[in-house]
């Protein structure tokens, strides 16, 4: 079975096609007409077809060409799930959130994982092992903190990411870069140790933008998955698939 994978983004989209449960090709385009995806989709032989979106939903006639040739599913906040979900306010949740979690479900079943997606913003979503979603937490993303100091305050100037080289700034501009990036690291390491206090053992999984910054930094034992929330979506979709059959 074939599936393909949409995820708008604030920006861009990704696609992913799924063969059989592994990612067989993905690509990445700035944000347009979706006029292609069933090109995609016709190309890769894909059967099945699962949209996210942060952003506008595809127009009805792209919508109505898609369910005349495909099994098409777009993910909203009464779509089934392999999973329980928890939250009290399913229909303000971030389907990108949602997705990474059932993708963390997916990889390491009958464990506790907390996960993390590094970007814009830096969201926290903790899934217990026997698949329940007890929802999660959502802070400034690095390049957000770095703008903000920089956005309400009168002299403060814009300080780039870069490396870390010594967790004491020697001038504004690396105390900036030190408050943002640091900040952020020791939130993570925080969430971590406290999750793991309180369930014992957990998975830490992280995917974003910024994941890298994190995995390449971090004292704590992480995964690092960049396709997760394509991975989520995929399951999301073949559970549809599977209950109408």
């Amino acid at each position: 079975m074939v599936n393909l994978t949409v995820d708008i983004g604030n920006t861009r989209t990704k696609f992913g096609v799924f063969k059989d449960g592994d990612l067989m090709y993905q690509e990445t385009r700035e944000n347009g007409g979706l006029e292609y995806l069933s090109e995609i989709a016709t190309n890769h032989n894909a059967k099945n077809i699962i949209l996210s979106s942060v952003a506008d939903w595809p127009g009805m006639s792209v919508r109505k060409a898609l369910e005349e040739r495909f099994f098409y599913l777009e993910l909203d906040a009464t779509t089934p799930l392999p999973i329980q979900n928890l939250y009290e306010t399913p229909e303000t949740l971030g389907k990108d959130r949602l997705a990474a979690v059932v993708g963390a479900f997916a990889l390491f079943p009958d464990e506790n994982c907390l996960v993390v997606d590094a970007g814009t913003c830096i969201t926290y979503d903790l899934l217990r092992a026997d698949g329940v979603y007890m929802g999660g937490n959502i802070s400034p993303g690095i390049a957000m903190r770095l703008r903000a100091m920089h956005t309400f305050t009168a002299r403060l100037p814009l300080a780039p990411p870069g490396p870390i080289e010594s967790w004491v700034g020697a001038s504004t501009e690396t105390a900036l870069r030190n408050g943002a990036q640091l900040g952020a690291l020791l939130e993570a390491e925080g969430y971590i140790d406290y999750f793991r206090t309180y369930f014992g053992t957990l998975k830490a999984l992280f995917t974003g933008g910024d994941a890298d910054f994190f995995v390449k930094n971090m004292k704590s034992e992480i995964f690092v998955n960049h396709n997760l929330v394509l991975q989520g979506l995929n399951q999301i979709l073949n559970y549809n698939v599977e209950r109408l059959e």
